[in-house]
């Protein structure tokens, strides 16, 4: 069976539009409330789901605040797992990434975390502190079934080890645009330009461009590089100011796709 956000990537590709990806801390309020927004995104076109960690080493001040949150209203990985269950029950087909930190896969147990992921529908799992040399085990776990694979991360720092990062990498690159953690305000690295067409050049599959992106003019500069844009702490923010209002969610996930795919 082809991965959900393998089949999407194509399908946008076919169409010559651009991918529209955003991030949500699971729990944050609440689970229901996660729910809600995620379904009310009828233009995101990947979902970016947050399990929250005690200590998210690669998020800035607002991620790191939603994921507290997050777990002091109850979440946990399990409850991730008991919510993608529930979305696909009630019809979400959605791609959906668990963005979370080895810690967690490694309390939950590696075989276990692959089954239940493939068995509640996570499509993709964003590991930002699991570098390359450490990620044998987990690429050994997904083999032999699509359901679920890994993404990989690269930064401005990555530039000699783009080809060996690139080699194997299934669904999309995600490509860290500044130096530092999520959430920064467009603070772009003044190399990213030459950066990202460094990335394209050796990438077979999609690029897309992620921390501090707030509007889709802010990736003007990039248009004809990357295949797509992130969106994290800035949708956060915008949940928070809206009392996390579903309708909101849908409205800046329309703007903002409209916009991309019009630059």
């Amino acid at each position: 069976m082809e991965n959900r956000i393998e089949a999407c990537l194509r399908e946008l590709k076919q169409k010559n539009e651009k991918a529209f990806i955003t991030y949500i801390t699971a729990g944050l309020p609440d689970m229901d409330k996660t729910a809600q927004i995620i379904k009310a995104q009828e233009s995101t076109d990947i979902i970016e789901l947050g399990i929250p960690f005690s200590d998210p080493i690669a998020d800035g001040p607002v991620i790191q605040q939603a994921s507290y949150e997050a777990i002091l209203a109850g979440s946990s990985l399990q409850k991730g797992f008991e919510l993608m269950k529930r979305l696909r029950s009630e019809g979400v087909k959605k791609p959906i990434v668990f963005m979370l930190y080895y810690n967690t896969v490694v309390g939950c147990g590696l075989e276990k975390f692959v089954t239940e992921c493939r068995e509640s529908g996570v499509d993709g799992l964003i590991i930002p502190d699991l570098p390359l040399e450490e990620q044998e085990e987990i690429k050994e776990a997904l083999k032999g079934d699509d359901t679920t694979i890994l993404i990989e991360l690269v930064s401005p720092v990555s530039k000699d080890r783009i080809p060996e990062i690139l080699k194997d990498a299934r669904g999309f690159v995600y490509c860290v645009s500044s130096m530092g953690v999520t959430g920064q305000d467009g603070s772009f690295h003044r190399e990213v330009i030459n950066y990202l067409t460094d990335v394209k050049k050796q990438s077979k599959i999609p690029v897309m461009m992620g921390f501090g992106i707030k509007t889709a003019d802010d990736v003007r500069p990039m248009k004809d590089i990357i295949d797509g844009a992130i969106v994290g702490s800035h949708f956060i923010k915008l949940m928070r100011a809206s009392g996390f209002d579903p309708k909101e969610a849908k409205r800046y996930s329309d703007e903002f796709k409209t916009e991309l795919n019009s630059l």
